[in-house]
């Protein structure tokens, strides 16, 4: 097999009538099969602070996990055409993104529940909180198209890898067991998401469908891109070993502090953390696990958690990296606001009382 130099951006065709046309094909196909999977596979029934959810994306996700092996180990399956029509997707999906904003804002049932909502930023905000569609709840059913659609370009990316360069870097196995791993915490605990503010409070408009289809497929895979084309200068031992200790130690941070605060919110504080029943300040506020370390850990881990995938790229390119340090600025101006706020909610004695337990903002001993 001859290695090429080029870069995978090479391998990207320019758009063209044609390939707009095969890819909206490609798109819609994949949304009406998610959109019938979640519609009529066996389903997990959770609830939410307002409602009853049906949630199929565990299952959907462990299906692919094993039908996508089983097609590239038959050779029937190639995704190198997402690479390909990497442009003309990106193209397609936005105008579903505009196009689908319109229904939401013009359909029946929205018109009716807000019929004085027809301004520009109700198109940005959506009218309806839980527009459903054939019994299928599309804020939280936008979740699947948007985070399947991330896995199969990242799979793709490994795939061009191996086609374009010969084989997979170890940039690469770690970029993809990270995000596979990421996928699947996620699903494990799909009901975490019902408890989001996205979900309780938002409407659904062309914001949340934007982000859904455009922002988390496309911007996150971005570091894929530049560990693809990473072939020549592969990652030494010290820096995988690193990466993949920096990996988990975040991921779990992340998570397990997230699930300790959800748990007691959804099942009360007689939940054990950490093999201890939970511990809360006059009744409201966590001091268990992670939140009687620091006040904000889970935004840690979540910065750790990033920072590790781009470091599977190695040093590039600084674009990877884009992607963690603006969480690191955002997240600790969301920090600082949120303490404010909680401080002005609980008031000051019993903010200061919780600062002294859990005393760290987001990095022990320093911050």
């Amino acid at each position: 097999m001859s290695v090429e130099t080029k870069s995978v951006w090479n391998h990207v065709e320019a758009p063209s009538i044609d390939g707009i046309i095969k890819v909206s094909g490609y798109f819609l196909s994949y949304i009406v099969c998610l959109f019938l999977a979640s519609r009529f596979l066996p389903s997990i029934e959770a609830k939410s602070p307002k409602k009853t959810y049906q949630l199929t994306g565990l299952l959907i996700y462990l299906i692919l996990t094993v039908l996508i092996p089983i097609g590239y180990y038959t050779q029937k399956l190639s995704l190198l055409f997402i690479i390909e029509n990497y442009i003309s997707f990106f193209i397609v999906i936005n105008i579903f993104a505009i196009l689908f904003s319109l229904y939401l804002l013009k359909r029946s049932e929205a018109v009716q529940a807000a019929p004085n909502a027809n301004r520009p930023i109700d198109y940005w905000h959506g009218r309806e909180k839980d527009p459903m569609l054939f019994g299928v709840d599309l804020k939280v059913f936008f979740y699947q198209p948007s985070l399947l659609g991330l896995a199969l370009i990242n799979i793709s990316l490994a795939e061009a890898q191996i086609t374009y360069y010969g084989g997979l870097t170890p940039g690469m196995i770690c970029y993809q067991i990270f995000w596979y791993l990421y996928l699947l915490t996620h699903y494990i605990r799909e009901d975490f998401m019902l408890w989001t503010f996205d979900i309780i409070e938002d409407h659904f408009g062309f914001m949340l469908v934007w982000g859904d289809m455009i922002y988390v497929p496309f911007l996150y895979s971005i570091a894929g891109w530049f560990v693809a084309n990473n072939h020549h200068q592969p990652l030494s031992i010290v820096w995988v070993a690193c990466t993949l200790v920096l990996h988990f130690v975040g991921h779990y941070i992340f998570r397990e502090s997230n699930w300790q605060k959800f748990d007691v919110r959804k099942y009360g504080s007689g939940v054990k953390i950490w093999g201890k029943k939970a511990e809360l300040l006059e009744g409201r506020l966590l001091i268990s696990g992670f939140w009687g370390i620091g006040r904000h850990l889970n935004y840690t881990g979540e910065i750790l958690l990033y920072l590790s995938i781009a470091l599977c790229a190695g040093t590039t390119s600084f674009v990877p990296y884009i992607l963690p340090f603006s969480l690191l600025i955002l997240l600790s101006q969301r920090a600082s606001r949120d303490d404010q706020r909680c401080r002005k909610k609980y008031g000051d004695k019993t903010w200061n009382r919780y600062c002294q337990i859990s005393k760290f903002r987001m990095i022990p001993f320093i911050y």
